[in-house]
């Protein structure tokens, strides 16, 4: 596996630990439908946060969240709407996140923009 490929699924890891740390509970990781991935389904009270996770080693070309295209917003509704709906999730409302994460050196920033975009 490549650096960043490791490095993306620490990433997840430090994303789901921050999350349980505010107070959500992990429903799935790495849920797939189709060609759709979604790293991260959370869930606080009656929200359910389908969370995009971002690591990085810079930020200097292009801000982190800013890579995420449409294209990747289309499959994340997919998969978001598939969950749901194959759970019967109706007293949820549906939230998408964006979780980046910044490491220079052994220092981590992380960043959480809830409702990153709005499809529900």
């Amino acid at each position: 596996m490549g650096k960043h490929n490791e490095f993306g699924k620490e990433g997840e890891k430090i994303a789901a630990a921050y999350l349980i740390e505010k107070g959500y509970t992990i429903q799935q990781k790495n849920y797939r439908y189709q060609k759709s991935e979604i790293d991260i389904i959370a869930q606080k009270g009656g929200i359910l946060a389908i969370v995009e996770v971002r690591a990085r080693s810079t930020d200097h070309i292009i801000p982190i969240a800013a890579t995420i295209t449409h294209k990747k917003i289309q499959l994340l509704v997919r998969g978001a709407n598939h969950y749901v709906t194959s759970r019967k999730l109706d007293n949820v409302e549906v939230r998408f996140d964006v979780i980046t994460i910044l490491k220079n050196s052994a220092v981590f920033r992380i960043e959480h923009l809830e409702s990153a975009f709005y499809h529900f």
